[in-house]
Formats: structure tokens, C-alpha cells, sequence
């Protein structure tokens, strides 16, 4: 078995085009700054916070699925 079980893909920015929405008035409505918003878009993030997911989705109208895709390692 591999060490690398793979990876987390974030589909933010995926959304954000969907549904005509700024990541500027994304930031307003969930409540954090949109620098934090730039980081969860590129993926560069260690952890997110439930809450903030729920807003997120709220706030898109969408489903964590939505936003998070995982993909397996290509070395299994």
C-alpha cells in the first residue's frame, strides 16, 4: 500500500464561475477575508473549519461535494 493516499481537490473557484459570484462577495457573505478565500480557491490550506464550509455552501447553494473532490494517488 501506498504512503500517498492521495489528494483533496478543491472546486471553489469551479462554483464561484457557476453561480456569477465574486470571491470579493463571497468573503462578505461567508465572513472572512478574501485572501482566505484565495487560499481555500488554490487549495493551500491545512484544514477547514466546518463552519466555514457550511457558510460556503450556503452561501453557493451547493453541497461539500461540490466544492471538495478526492483523488487517488496513481501509484496504487
Amino acid at each position: 500500500m501506498s504512503s500517498d493516499p492521495g489528494e483533496i481537490i478543491v472546486r471553489l473557484d469551479v462554483m464561484l464561475a457557476l453561480r456569477k459570484m465574486k470571491s470579493r462577495e463571497l468573503a462578505q457573505r461567508v465572513g472572512i477575508t478574501e485572501a482566505n478565500i484565495s487560499l481555500l480557491k488554490s487549495g493551500n490550506v491545512r484544514a477547514v473549519r466546518f463552519s466555514t464550509l457550511a457558510a460556503i455552501c450556503a452561501a453557493l447553494d451547493c453541497q461539500p461535494g461540490d466544492l471538495l473532490e478526492f483523488q487517488a494517488s496513481s501509484n496504487d
